[in-house]
């Protein structure tokens, strides 16, 4: 049987996508989890600049080789305020040397507000990054917040969520546990 150019092309073309469509499978998307948005395959993650409680600079270059939860957020978003409690219980219940929950606030309002902000909900293992020019929102292309982006270990998007979801759940460790498993 002779196979026509156009459709060789499509076989050839769906031999090439096999190997990625079955990457976004594998991520058990239960939950919350199911409003996550899969990288497939996974992209580039812009090495946009904020800073850290002391006000020197970073990016996520700090946290190559680790699976990354990005959060970003803002003093002011009544949804990231209920969102943060789940962000610390996840980085509390996770001990992983390669895990990171990175959390950057969106904030003009400076890093003293957003340490008392995070004091006053009593989150003790989230860090107090903060954007004040929010170029990293737009760099990250965070479409309103919270946004929410898995990273992998090689610093590649996975997946990301906008709005606000329970992290601390078992739909969420699932997902970091998948991710972790990958080398």
């Amino acid at each position: 049987m002779r196979l026509k150019l156009p459709m060789l092309g499509f076989l050839l073309a769906l031999g090439l996508c096999l190997p990625t469509l079955a990457w976004a499978g594998t991520l058990p998307l239960q939950g919350d989890m199911a409003k996550l948005t899969v990288s497939d395959p996974p992209k580039p993650v812009a090495d946009a600049v904020f800073r850290d409680e002391n006000g020197a600079e970073m990016t996520l270059a700090a946290f190559k080789g680790k699976v990354v939860v990005l959060n970003l957020w803002a003093t002011w978003c009544i949804p990231c305020r209920a969102e943060m409690p789940s962000l610390d219980k996840l980085a509390a219940s996770i001990t992983d040397p390669d895990f990171k929950v990175v959390t950057v606030a969106q904030d003009r309002a400076g890093p003293e507000k957003v340490r008392k902000f995070l004091d006053e909900l009593g989150t003790k293992n989230l860090p107090a990054y903060i954007d004040t020019t929010m170029r990293s929102a737009r760099a990250w292309n965070a479409g309103g917040l919270p946004a929410t982006i898995l990273i992998d270990r090689q610093g590649r998007e996975v997946a990301r969520l906008l709005g606000e979801a329970d992290w601390s759940g078992h739909a969420a460790r699932a997902v970091i546990a998948e991710l972790l498993l990958r080398k």
